[in-house]
């Protein structure tokens, strides 16, 4: 049975998605997520532009929640914002030591940071370092997260955490891969009192209220096109029960505003949110970006520049493979 959420309204036809469709690939400030470029497929409708960005290594129906997302933000009826900006966390990639000031620099006056862990490759020490850094950098009223993206097993967890302690955690984000082990590493790290977040045993789960139930993590961080959409969000959101945080998939502005769309309809959003990720790359589809400006990002529709659109326009062959992943999405809905 498909777990692809169902739409609040009717599905275009397909020739209005494709009439409208724009494939950019953007450059990375630093590279992350391993890397170097992110593409996207905009697309305009009733309501503004949208965007549909399944990282390329997802099959397609994973992929079709993600449409799903892009054509309620961009057809659909969409709840009513609460607030008009959303504070943003910075985000610094699993980077030497010596960059890290240098990409605090592009997160005007972000109070919190996240930082990635459990990078591949690298070591406990170095991610040490990175944080130590960063707690340097932001002083003892600064807020510090890390997120190890599931790469530690349980005891390797447990070790990261009593070390990371010292820099006064605001939570850990999915340090472990699967709920089982996110329970685990709960129970043994209660007494430490940081709490544990859960992502992609949200976003990538077949039922994304597991964590919840199972008594997985203290917080949830939600991504609005993974979860197939504002509205779903915001139900999975009121059934959990839980706090959460409003993350991106390094999105450009336009999915970034989906995005802050989301966390403004929050009704009760205590953390700073993910949604500061334009920083993080050297481009963008608008001449006006969602990047933090007094560690907050506005709610608003963003609407791409045409000369951005053509001047970051992906060469024709990842064009019509976006296209042709357009069109198998759009069958499954």
């Amino acid at each position: 049975m498909s777990n692809i959420p169902p739409l609040n309204q009717t599905v275009p036809d397909l020739a209005d998605l494709l009439a409208s469709a724009r494939v950019v690939a953007l450059p990375l400030a630093t590279r992350f997520r391993g890397i170097d470029e992110r593409e996207a497929l905009l697309l305009e409708g009733e309501n503004g532009w949208a965007e549909f960005s399944p990282f390329v290594e997802y099959g397609d129906a994973e992929s079709a929640t993600w449409l799903r997302a892009a054509v309620e933000f961009a057809w659909g009826e969409l709840p009513a914002p609460l607030r008009r900006s959303i504070p943003v966390n910075a985000t610094v990639p699993a980077v030497h030591v010596d960059r890290v000031t240098g990409i605090l620099k592009r997160f005007d006056g972000c109070r919190t940071a996240k930082i990635k862990v459990a990078e591949r490759g690298q070591s406990l020490v170095e991610d040490l370092s990175r944080v130590r850094k960063v707690r340097e950098l932001m002083g003892p009223e600064g807020r510090i997260r890390v997120d190890a993206n599931g790469g530690w097993n349980i005891d390797e967890a447990e070790h990261a955490i009593h070390a990371l302690a010292e820099f006064d955690l605001e939570y850990v984000e999915q340090p472990c891969a699967t709920v089982p082990e996110l329970v685990e590493i709960r129970r043994r790290t209660k007494y430490m009192g940081v709490p544990i977040a859960a992502d992609e045993s949200v976003r990538k789960a077949a039922d994304p209220l597991t964590v919840a139930e199972a008594g997985a993590a203290d917080i949830l961080v939600l991504k609005a096109q993974p979860l197939g959409g504002i509205r779903r969000s915001l139900d999975i959101i009121a059934q959990a029960g839980l706090p959460v945080v409003v993350s991106s998939a390094l999105d450009t502005s336009v999915g970034l505003s989906m995005g802050a769309w989301l966390a403004a309809a929050v009704p009760d959003l205590e953390y700073d949110c993910g949604l500061g990720t334009a920083s993080l790359l050297s481009a963008d589809v608008t001449d006006d970006p969602l990047q933090a400006v007094n560690g907050s990002i506005d709610v608003r529709r963003v609407v791409p520049s045409q000369r951005l659109l053509d001047g970051y326009a992906a060469s024709a062959e990842r064009r019509d493979w976006w296209l042709d992943r357009l069109r198998r999405c759009h069958a499954l809905l």
